[in-house]
């Protein structure tokens, strides 16, 4: 996606259109467009080529960015999980890897960064009905790898939204909920942690589409990224006006929720009835 983004500036800075990129290149129009947004692979020579037809002859930066288009085409760490993952999952295992801000709004259960091994364990098994116990492991095992991005040296901001639906849903035993309860009152203590509560009490909110991701990188040429799961698909939106609109319905479930030590204690004494 930040090369994509690159080259897309580069060659509206030349004033060339997709058109007469991909014609440099060999390929279409629409390929040009699937480059920019990061959503095919990059052979070096066309982005050679590329770089050559929108004037960039700097040996420095036209290294800086074949370096980018080799490091896009190294599969992640996740990809070796490819066997147990939907088809549109591993790119948002990509995208939570890269992004410095994660805004959440969760109402099913608790969210996967923030998941205990036994109760990801009873999550991952109700999801994955006749699954082999090997494919529910490997699933779980993805699931906690993820979540060293979380607590790492460079760990990002994670902002989260519960609802409170998501604390009473019980996945696993009556000790599987109350380990899950105990671990979101410890993690929520982190500094790059701010999780709050939407109450029951509260009534209708302006989460009322469903649960939503928000991603923000650290490099200012990419946009922000609202990801959407469905049962069989996932939606990634990055035009503007709409993440916008997710933005603004985020910041209001904020606002109307409690706060963070408000939220923790609320989580506390839940535990203490389960």
């Amino acid at each position: 996606m930040l090369l994509g983004s690159q080259l897309r500036r580069l060659r509206e800075a030349r004033g060339i259109t997709r058109e007469a990129a991909g014609y440099s290149i060999r390929a279409s129009e629409s390929k040009i467009s699937r480059m920019e947004l990061g959503r095919v692979s990059f052979k070096t020579r066309d982005v050679e080529d590329l770089l050559t037809l929108y004037g960039i002859d700097d040996e420095a930066e036209r290294e800086s960015l074949l370096s980018l288009a080799r490091e896009a085409n190294v599969a992640g760490w996740w990809h070796s999980y490819s066997d147990v993952l939907p088809s549109w999952f591993p790119t948002y295992v990509g995208l939570e890897g890269a992004a410095h801000l994660i805004r959440v709004y969760e109402v099913q259960f608790v969210h996967g960064l923030l998941q205990t091994e036994d109760y990801a364990r009873a999550v991952v098994r109700r999801g994955m009905r006749g699954a082999s116990a090997a494919d529910v492991e490997r699933r779980v095992a993805l699931r906690l790898e993820r979540q060293k991005h979380l607590l790492g040296e460079h760990a990002p901001e994670f902002h989260i939204v519960l609802d409170e639906a998501a604390l009473h849903r019980p996945y696993g035993d009556r000790d599987v909920m109350r380990g899950q309860l105990r671990h979101l009152v410890e993690v929520s203590e982190r500094p790059n942690v701010r999780l709050q509560v939407m109450p029951f009490a509260f009534g209708g909110h302006s989460g009322e589409s469903g649960a939503f991701t928000l991603l923000s990188f650290p490099e200012s040429d990419l946009s922000d990224v609202v990801y959407l799961e469905q049962l069989t698909s996932a939606l990634y939106l990055d035009k503007r006006e709409d993440v916008a609109h997710y933005e603004h319905a985020l910041k209001e479930l904020q606002q109307d929720s409690p706060g963070p030590e408000e939220s923790r204690e609320l989580i506390r004494r839940l535990a203490e009835q389960v």
